[in-house]
């Protein structure tokens, strides 16, 4: 049977992080935003002028910007 040989070797997909594109977005500039963390529970000890501060989306750090590119091949 001919139906599992072969010759030339096949290259493996390239897939992006299930997780890193649910968590990151790439904006047009190349930047890439991310959520902000210590938003999701225990908010009663946490004060107003924190949650507030903690509203909104930034930016991903230099330092992680190389992980998070290889997370994101196609992005």
């Amino acid at each position: 049977m001919e139906l599992f040989e072969r010759t030339e070797s096949v290259m493996p997909k390239m897939k992006t992080k299930s997780g890193a594109k649910k968590r990151f977005r790439v904006r047009p500039g190349g930047t890439i935003k991310r959520g902000q963390a210590f938003k999701r529970h225990i908010l009663t000890k946490k004060t107003t002028k924190n949650k507030r501060q903690l509203r909104g989306a930034v930016e991903v750090h230099d330092t992680n910007m190389n992980s998070v590119r290889a997370m994101m091949p196609f992005a």
